[in-house]
Order: structure tokens, then sequence, then C-alpha cells
């Protein structure tokens, strides 16, 4: 998979970014070429070698149609929480990790549900926030909104689960 300088791109785990370079480098006798990701939600600068895209698991901005199953999913779909956290947490990491975006909201719904009937984990509440972040700018992006907007698609969604979105802290 290639992509152009200037086209938002998602960096699995950490969210969307913007490819700002195509680059070369030598390493040994060996040229390659890198992206130069900014990554929206940090401003840091990731490169990304064009070799590695499909195992990193860089990927474009998913299509409105998937965003529609990801609400759709939010408001209808079931989710099941392991009882034992660490495990939970190791399970939720890998969908996390994989960068796809109905995977993230099953952790974000998931986490949610959770998280009304028990205190969750210092770590567990930060993965709520990150797959939040996540789910609120790529569907910003694929849908052309502001992101206030995303949150308001995706505490509409949440709703008809009867699950209520937390504020940000």
């Amino acid at each position: 998979m290639t992509f152009d300088i200037g086209e938002k791109v998602v960096y699995p785990n950490q969210g969307v970014g913007t490819i700002e370079n195509i680059s070369s480098r030598n390493f040994g006798a060996q040229p390659e070429q890198f992206y130069l990701l900014r990554l929206a939600y940090s401003s840091m600068t990731v490169m990304v070698p064009v070799s590695n895209v499909g195992s990193i698991g860089l990927r474009r901005i998913t299509k409105t149609s998937e965003i529609t199953k990801v609400l759709n999913y939010l408001a209808t779909g079931e989710c099941h929480n392991h009882p034992d956290w660490k495990y939970r947490f190791k399970v939720n990491s890998d969908k996390m990790q994989s960068g796809n975006l109905l995977e993230i909201a099953g952790v974000f719904k998931g986490l949610l549900i959770l998280q009304a009937d028990k205190s969750l984990s210092f770590r567990e509440k930060k993965m709520v926030e990150r797959a939040r972040h996540m789910l609120v700018s790529e569907i910003s992006i694929a849908r052309s909104m502001r992101p206030e907007e995303a949150e308001e698609a995706l505490r509409k969604a949440l709703s008809k689960s009867s699950i209520l979105l937390p504020a940000v802290v």
C-alpha cells in the first residue's frame, strides 16, 4: 500500500496522522524509503519504513460505509468482557493494536459497560480515552465533520444501548 504526501492515514493505536514527507535513507548498502507521519493528536512525528507498512498496519481512513457499521455496532452490538482484568487488558490491547475501527469500538463499548458497574484500572481508563480519541478523530475526518459532531454521533449511538458517554477527563 502506498501513500502520497498530504494524505491522512491511521497509525494503529496512535490515531490519525498526515504523511508529511517521503524520504530515503541508506542502511549499509541498502536504501530504504520512509513515510514521515505527523500524528494529529500529539503532533509527534514518526518515520515508517515503506516496507513495513503492512506489518505495522498503517492504513487509509475508514470509508463512510464502515463508519456507519461502527456506529450501528455501538448502538446495537453485543460485547462481552472477560472477568479477569489482566486477560481482558491483553485482549483489548491486541484489538487496539490491530487498528481496526470496529474492534476499537468493541473495546470502547465493552469498557464503558464495565465502567458503569465498577471502577476501571488506571490502564483501562487510559485505553478508554485512547479508543475514544481514535474513534472521534477517524469519524470526524471520514465524515468531514468537526470533532464535536463526531462526539455527538458517538453519544447518540451509545445512548441507543443505554450507555452514557462520559465527559472527557
